[in-house]
């Protein structure tokens, strides 16, 4: 089977378009998008601000419907279902990382991680589990009991990200997960999010920075709400050189 070749198509849209009313004024976000993403894969949405890749966001998370076209969620017709079963999507299927973190300040990295099966009804026992399985997962082990204000910025994004992986999701979607971080932490964040796409996670990272987006197997960038550009990566070309990083 060849780099592109797919075994599931896990994300589909067709004809995607968005349109905003600015007072008298229509603003078209998205412009007749079309493209299909694989299981496994990982997919970097580049663009300038403006381009509509944040729209582009919100509609393939559920959180914004589109104005025309469609969409589809591996295999169901998302942009067509209403809100109570969205929002079933959206815990169930859809994991979210944020550039700002979007955490519980005074509450506990195990709280924050344990929230979205609280909302799917997951007996506490499970849930704290589970819970602290996942911070071990992203190597916060021994932060468990620690507030956002007593972690670093790093720190903070590894708790989201392991809140977001906590429901075994279809898909990570990560919108800027660097942009608040230093260089070595925005460096650690990445190394994690390719080591979580090698291990089988089906991973879609937004960001305006090429040499992020080069981490990802195939770049989607887009311009006045257009996709302007798909381009698949080589194999080799994907991996995150580890030891250009290590000194």
């Amino acid at each position: 089977m060849s780099f592109q070749e797919s075994q599931e198509t896990i994300i589909s849209v067709e004809g995607l378009t968005k349109t905003f009313e600015m007072g008298e004024n229509v603003v078209q976000a998205l412009r007749q998008v079309s493209f299909t993403i694989d299981k496994g894969a990982f997919v970097a949405i580049m663009g300038q601000s403006g381009s509509g890749k944040t729209t582009l966001l919100d509609i393939l998370g559920c959180l914004s419907r589109p104005t025309a076209g469609t969409y589809h969620l591996r295999g169901m017709p998302v942009s067509e279902m209403p809100e109570s079963r969205l929002a079933e999507i959206r815990n169930q299927e859809i994991g979210f990382v944020f550039q700002n973190f979007n955490l519980l300040a005074r509450t506990t990295a195990l709280t924050n991680v344990e929230l979205p099966l609280l909302y799917d009804g997951v007996k506490r026992k499970d849930r704290l589990r589970r819970a602290r399985e996942a911070l071990e997962a992203v190597g916060l082990a021994d932060r468990v009991d620690h507030r956002p204000n007593e972690l670093s910025g790093g720190q903070r994004q590894r708790v989201a990200i392991a809140r977001a992986l906590v429901n075994n999701p279809s898909i990570l979607f990560a919108d800027e997960p660097t942009g608040n971080l230093d260089t070595i932490s925005g460096e650690s964040i990445l190394r994690l999010i390719v080591d979580l796409h090698q291990k089988g996670n089906t991973i879609v990272i937004v960001t305006h920075e090429r040499e992020i987006a080069e981490h990802a197997q195939r770049i989607l960038t887009f311009r006045d709400g257009k996709l302007v550009k798909d381009e698949w990566r080589k194999q080799n070309e994907s991996m995150w050189q580890l030891n250009s990083l290590a000194g």
